[in-house]
């Protein structure tokens, strides 16, 4: 569709001096990736609510109703292969992968927010302890800091992690879900992976009973062995143990 163009309008920083270009730029050594930059999201907003180009409706009924024409054979040519791919797509899974001490932990993609370079965090008279550390200033607004490794009961360990990278920056992390945002920090930030629900493995009886508790199952990434984590019961249990 010739008449659909993204605007000249937007600078593409991340393509030049970027994470995509050369990487001088100051901002990198902050912001880590041009994905965490608040030019790179606002250069995605203004690509999203540019104006509808001309003939756009248009083109766009041509184009489904030459597909529509043609949906009906296809379907019974391939009706099988059709549902094996929707069965994989149904299956498919998007987390977000980080690490805690030794530990390659994943949550859903859905309640990851955003991630933060470290914050100070100010404790709280009489409420602080080992889950909840403090408060974190996100953007202006005050969130409650909580340490997932407490929460999952990690136990500290004098051997070297498993890194994915030279060079690792400990990172905030800003979930939420329901309306219930938590702050936790992070020793080491991979990003988002996706994969089929099949790979998930149970976790093994030899994990730790508190660990095991919160672990949907495992999955393996590169070398090492993810513990999905069951998003739903953390933030109950965040509810019950932190808010009253």
């Amino acid at each position: 569709m010739d008449s659909i163009t993204v605007s000249s309008n937007i600078h593409r920083c991340w393509n030049t001096i970027g994470i995509s270009g050369d990487r001088s730029c100051l901002e990198l050594s902050n912001f880590i990736h041009c994905r965490n930059c608040p030019v790179y999201s606002a250069g995605g907003h203004q690509l999203l609510e540019r104006s509808i180009p001309n003939n756009y409706r248009q083109e766009w009924t041509q184009l489904v109703a030459q597909s529509s024409a043609g949906v009906e054979k296809k379907s019974v040519i391939s009706a099988d292969s059709h549902l094996i791919d929707g069965a994989n797509v149904q299956a498919a899974l998007t987390v977000a992968i980080f690490r805690l001490q030794q530990e390659w932990l994943a949550l859903s993609a859905q309640v990851f927010k955003e991630t933060t370079p470290p914050k100070v965090i100010h404790s709280l008279p009489h409420r602080s302890n080992q889950i909840l550390r403090g408060l974190v200033n996100i953007r202006g607004e005050l969130h409650m800091c909580i340490s997932l490794s407490h929460l999952l009961h990690l136990e500290n360990s004098d051997r070297p992690p498993a890194t994915i990278s030279p060079v690792v920056y400990q990172r905030m992390v800003v979930i939420e879900k329901a309306g219930e945002v938590w702050v936790f920090a992070v020793d080491e930030l991979y990003g988002l992976h996706k994969f089929h629900q099949h790979e998930l493995k149970n976790a093994p009886n030899s994990l730790a009973a508190t660990n095991q508790t919160y672990v949907k199952g495992l999955f393996q990434w590169h070398t090492c062995s993810v513990s999905y984590l069951d998003e739903e019961l953390i933030f109950a249990t965040l509810a019950r143990k932190v808010l009253p």
